[in-house]
């Protein structure tokens, strides 16, 4: 297969990003991948689909490091590709992460995976769904069931009446953003600074207020759905914990966060039963659902991280697995000819 992975800037990749893992695991696979920003994409005047891509010199790498530094580096092979002749496009670029600073690459991936996609091209997860799930907002779709209580406003005195009816005590942050940047938890003795968190918070687009959930302090739980389903290989669920830092309700690894190794619990996986019918309607591939006690806290549809981290305590290799059903997918296009839409293609 002839693979493309979208990222929002090669420079900017590491060596432990799921994206630089499952590029390797395609290359150990047999197949050819190519790795572009998102800014890399061009729609040509005979409205063909374009990107200035990267791949490796060599067919093997023993780690990640040395394959991203060929990468990178002056040694890779730097080519204006056909996106259109890539059997498998991947949109694994974080709209929250160019917020404020790029605003035109939040969208720039799934529109070009939209045409690629018209154009013939496997795009997971489906650039038409990822559309509406540009922010938080998206999260809404799903069951009330398995939703923390929330409001979503700009208004300072919704906001306070919210955090009075929750008994002073309520999480505060961004309808858009990630990392855990302005995540603020406000409790009865805190709230003399409710209005500088207020301010803060809705600086750049609304808030979430949302119910606190104690067990949070304990941090929570990244769990990888595929197609819908629990992501398994050799009887081992991809997940791992994140435990926040002490006195930090955040359990972001860039907030202090640390990694230890999950259980997934018949609790965990009653929410992936809830969330999978629409998870599948949307054509929502791979996913990674952040579980909180008996909640979600979020549906990371755009750039589900950690595939390496679920891998170091649970000794198999997920990547390949991604990539192994990637090749089902296209292997279901050719036998289809034609006859199955992206969306169909993307939960096979």
């Amino acid at each position: 297969m002839k693979i493309g992975f979208v990222c929002n800037d090669i420079a900017t990749e590491e060596t432990g990003y799921t994206t630089t893992r499952l590029g390797l695991s395609a290359l150990e696979m047999g197949h050819e991948p190519w790795l572009m920003s998102v800014g890399d994409f061009g729609n040509d005047a005979d409205d063909s689909v374009r990107a200035w891509a990267r791949s490796v010199p060599r067919k093997s790498y023993r780690t990640t490091a040395t394959y991203l530094k060929d990468l990178q580096g002056p040694k890779a092979k730097v080519e204006r590709i056909a996106v259109d002749d890539l059997d498998v496009l991947m949109l694994r670029n974080d709209p929250a992460a160019d917020l404020g600073v790029r605003p035109w690459a939040q969208s720039a991936g799934y529109i070009f995976g939209q045409r690629a996609a018209a154009r013939g091209v496997i795009v997971v997860n489906d650039p038409h769904a990822l559309a509406s799930a540009i922010n938080k907002m998206y999260f809404q779709h799903f069951p009330e069931a398995v939703r923390p209580r929330c409001l979503i406003s700009r208004n300072p005195d919704d906001i306070k009446k919210f955090v009075d009816d929750e008994g002073g005590k309520a999480c505060i942050k961004p309808l858009q953003g990630s990392g855990g940047t302005n995540v603020f938890v406000v409790k009865p003795n805190t709230k003399g600074n409710l209005n500088q968190i207020i301010e803060a918070v809705t600086r750049d687009g609304y808030a979430i207020a949302q119910e606190y959930l104690p067990a949070a302090k304990d941090g929570d739980t990244r769990f990888f759905l595929m197609n819908g389903q629990p992501l398994i290989v050799d009887g081992k669920y991809c997940a791992f914990r994140r435990i926040s830092a002490k006195g930090d309700v955040r359990s972001n690894l860039h907030a202090g966060g640390r990694l230890a190794k999950a259980t997934i619990t018949d609790e965990m996986l009653q929410l992936a039963e809830i969330v999978r019918p629409k998870i599948i309607e949307d054509g929502m591939f791979l996913v990674g659902l952040d579980i909180v006690g008996d909640k979600l806290m979020e549906i990371n549809v755009f750039s589900p991280g950690g595939l390496g981290s679920a891998a170091k305590f649970e000794k198999v290799d997920f990547s390949a697995a991604v990539i192994e059903a990637l090749e089902r997918k296209a292997e279901a296009r050719k036998h289809g000819r034609g006859t199955l839409t992206n969306l169909q293609l993307s939960m096979l």
